[in-house]
């Protein structure tokens, strides 16, 4: 790192903290954040167990599957 250039911390805080910037990340927090953290912390997938790129993609369309179904009975209740 150059000294006296600002980190790239510094720079994320100051793109956040602009008007656009706060409006896009309330967007993203409210969209696609809460998926990822669900199948992550909820469902215990930290890393994907099988290999190859349609097993991996077919382990992943799962998580979202169950993620997708616990949506649906969740809004009927």
């Amino acid at each position: 790192m150059v000294a006296g250039a600002p980190d790239i911390h510094d720079k994320m805080k100051v793109k956040i903290d602009s008007p656009i910037g706060r409006r896009q990340y309330s967007k993203r927090l409210s969209a696609i954040e809460p998926v990822f953290g669900n199948i992550i912390v909820n469902k215990g997938m930290n890393k994907l167990t099988l290999r190859g790129q349609e097993k991996v993609n077919t382990q992943w369309q799962l998580y979202c599957l169950v993620h997708n179904i616990e949506k649906l009975r969740n809004n009927l209740h």
